[in-house]
């Protein structure tokens, strides 16, 4: 058996046997966010994550995460789908393996269940944490070692509310925490959505970075007519503004615009990044966990995109301060990250679910240090937030 993990890596104190998998256990937890955060097809006051737990021979417990917007909406796995997914098909599969046999353990779980992204990655996340912390090594060595300890970080502007979004930004700039941000459109007339972004670029200026998300909510024509206007407010970046399924479209619209487009919801796999970069529907992708299925795989689309020439912008789906390790974890280690981040999901819960974990400061996303990922629950907030009778 190959061992993913070098010897010569290993700590003496640590036997080979020390790193088998005792158990898997999960659980959903909801988590109030501090406002309402709205998409083209939903809007949420509260996240649902499922919390992994995998615990080694050894006694070291590592933690995974699993984050869903609003249910089966933004893709087909909701938390209870996906703790059902772990606990009947996946953990079975892995009971008595090697932790650290990370690719051979991908491929039972692949085997296990077909896609079934987000619990898959949950699980390998926690199991790169319990190596991690068993070899006194973090996640980022395990993955071949960081290029990068921090990170430009993106703030989301989802209410709807154009004032109260102008106020929410230049909070944010004020405390130096945010000074890019993206902006959700698409759950309104278009031309509503442009008037908000007006108002939000004319109380900005010019100096603050805008990235527009259209979360698949236009089709191609409302796209032709009302693109344009966006070069006319600075914009950066939109992202993913047709339905996933009409990658030429995209394509079409890409060529018509001088702004990047960023493809999202329309790339989980890698066949998938090669038909949109060969159809020209993006020059910026969003890398995620929940797409990926795992940490490794999630390297592994960096570079297939890479190769078709796409930039790499690294993404989130609102993650608690355990998933939003496990990504940075990751994009700490890709050679480039042209578009840096927008791993805020800990700062917009009303209470993040870690007492360690990865910090913000100077407009910037600090990586979580220590061994494994670097992180330390509040058991007693996710005592308190844990979903009951399932």
């Amino acid at each position: 058996m190959a061992l993913a993990v070098p010897m010569a890596l290993l700590d003496e104190s640590v036997s080979w046997r020390d790193l088998a998998i005792r158990s898997i256990a999960s659980s959903i937890i909801d988590a109030p966010t501090v406002r309402r955060h709205k998409l083209s097809n939903t809007e949420i006051s509260n996240q649902n994550y499922v919390l992994v737990r995998v615990m080694l021979e050894n006694g070291v417990e590592g933690y995974g995460e699993a984050a869903t917007l609003g249910g089966p909406r933004w893709a087909e796995e909701s938390v209870e789908s996906i703790k059902s997914a772990i606990d009947v098909y996946l953990a079975p599969v892995l009971i008595g393996r090697h932790a650290a046999s990370f690719e051979e353990n991908a491929l039972r779980l692949s085997k296990a269940a077909s896609r079934n992204n987000a619990a898959k990655a949950a699980i390998e996340a926690a199991m790169f944490d319990a190596v991690g912390k068993s070899l006194g090594l973090p996640v980022t060595t395990l993955l071949g070692g960081a290029v990068r300890s921090s990170f430009s970080i993106i703030w989301a502007l989802a209410s709807g509310d154009a004032g109260q979004e102008i106020e929410e930004a230049q909070a944010k700039i004020e405390r130096r925490e945010h000074r890019r941000f993206k902006i959700k459109i698409g759950f309104a007339e278009p031309s509503v959505d442009i008037q908000r972004l007006r108002k939000i670029r004319t109380a900005l200026g010019s100096d603050v970075e805008i990235i527009v998300d259209v979360n698949q909510g236009w089709s191609e024509a409302t796209a032709m007519r009302w693109m344009p206007a966006f070069a006319d407010l600075g914009v950066s970046l939109i992202e993913q503004p047709l339905p996933a399924a009409q990658i030429e479209q995209l394509g079409r619209i890409a060529a018509r615009t001088s702004i990047p487009i960023m493809v999202d919801e329309a790339v989980f796999t890698s066949a998938e990044i090669i038909r949109a970069g060969q159809a020209g529907s993006g020059s910026v992708i969003s890398l995620k966990l929940v797409k990926s299925g795992g940490l490794l795989e999630l390297k592994r689309a960096a570079a297939v995109a890479g190769a078709v020439g796409m930039e790499l912008y690294g993404g989130c789906l609102l993650e608690s301060g355990i998933g939003a390790a496990a990504h940075l974890a990751v994009f700490s280690t890709l050679p480039k990250l042209e578009w840096g981040t927008e791993q805020f999901g800990p700062k917009i819960l009303a209470n993040d679910l870690v007492l360690e974990g990865p910090t913000f400061r100077d407009f910037e996303v600090h990586l979580a240090q220590g061994p494994g990922l670097g992180i330390v629950l509040d058991e007693e907030r996710i005592k308190h937030m844990t979903r009951t009778g399932n």
